[in-house]
């Protein structure tokens, strides 16, 4: 971890309240073949992915498996995501975000007022959903054995207030990421009830993971558009795509370079999914200096100075080393 890194890190723990220290779900006694036959290149073979789902996601870049994720664990992240809500919670790093059309409203202190929280690394109960062995044992099929946790979030979409702006764009997740390879990244994306095109499931272009990172830009929407809510410039719209239809539980995988958005939500209540991005911890950093990624390099400066009164010596990169954590084997590189 950078210099400059450490010290975001002691900043937003001096900052916010700590916390307990995380349990992390430890596999280490585990023996894992992660062989890589020469005609796979996105999926490794740890003998929990079939052929045929091995081949569904080498040509989609996805993968959904269906009632991964107990009501339980579910209900369990729900309660803490209300009782961060209600402020009995504080978590250190936390981002608590609004929709662009509820925070030019009065405030509301319940869940009424938060469409995402991300960043809940340091929070013990949610982040066991990163935990979960049965999450893990997928990731393990993208990453291999060593295996960080990087980007966490919890989504409240809330019901469309008329503007549109519970939509987000078309987009890519390796804009975000300044570390590689790609290949080696992937999300975890979980239902928390049912998600369909009238709450706004995701929407995905299959197969273009196998195409390059592309420009991203906040698109010209009547309405506004949400803070970070970044989209593809020059994307086909007449790319065939799939509307993913999902239950309570049931998880979707899928690679960072994957076109993906979510529509307007048009019910009256919130739809809300659980998500982390994992990475293998064998990654490593880049400079996105001169790049498609300068742009969100200095929108992220720019909320760490002023959210945290930081220097302009902070990177892109020293804002993802202070998040990471370790889920499985050994912390390599990230």
């Amino acid at each position: 971890m950078s210099r400059a890194a450490d010290r975001l890190k002691r900043v937003i723990h001096h900052l916010d309240r700590p916390r307990p220290q995380l349990t992390v779900f430890d596999t280490s006694a585990q023996s894992v073949s992660c062989h890589h036959p020469s005609a796979f290149r996105y999926t490794l073979d740890t003998d929990v992915l079939s052929p045929e789902q091995r081949l569904f996601y080498e040509s989609n870049g996805y993968l959904l498996i269906k009632n991964l994720v107990s009501d339980e664990d579910i209900d369990k992240f729900r309660e803490e995501f209300e009782k961060i809500c209600r402020r009995e919670v504080e978590v250190p790093g936390l981002l608590v975000m609004r929709d662009i059309a509820i925070a030019k409203s009065e405030f509301v202190p319940d869940q009424k007022a938060v469409s995402k929280l991300q960043d809940f690394q340091d929070d013990p109960e949610l982040f066991r959903f990163c935990t979960l062995p049965q999450i893990v044992k997928y990731v393990e099929c993208f990453t291999g054995p060593n295996i960080m946790a990087m980007h966490t979030m919890l989504i409240n979409k809330p019901p469309d207030t008329g503007k549109k702006t519970s939509r987000h764009p078309m987009h890519q997740d390796l804009h975000y990421f300044p570390f590689r390879p790609s290949d080696r990244i992937v999300c975890a994306w979980t239902a928390m009830e049912r998600v369909d095109r009238s709450n706004g499931c995701l929407v995905v272009l299959p197969g273009t993971h196998r195409g390059t990172l592309k420009q991203h830009d906040y698109p010209a929407w009547e309405g506004g558009v949400n803070k970070m809510y970044h989209g593809v410039q020059d994307y086909s719209p007449e790319h065939p795509r799939t509307h993913l239809v999902m239950e309570k539980g049931d998880t979707v995988f899928f690679h960072p370079l994957l076109i993906h958005g979510s529509g307007m939500n048009r019910t009256q209540g919130f739809r809300k999914a659980i998500s982390c991005h994992y990475a293998s911890a064998d990654c490593y950093y880049i400079d996105v200096k001169g790049t498609t990624q300068e742009n969100i390099e200095e929108e992220v400066k720019g909320i760490a100075l002023r959210k945290h009164g930081l220097g302009d010596d902070i990177t892109l990169k020293d804002t993802w080393a202070f998040r990471g954590r370790l889920v499985k084997g050994e912390r390599t590189s990230l």
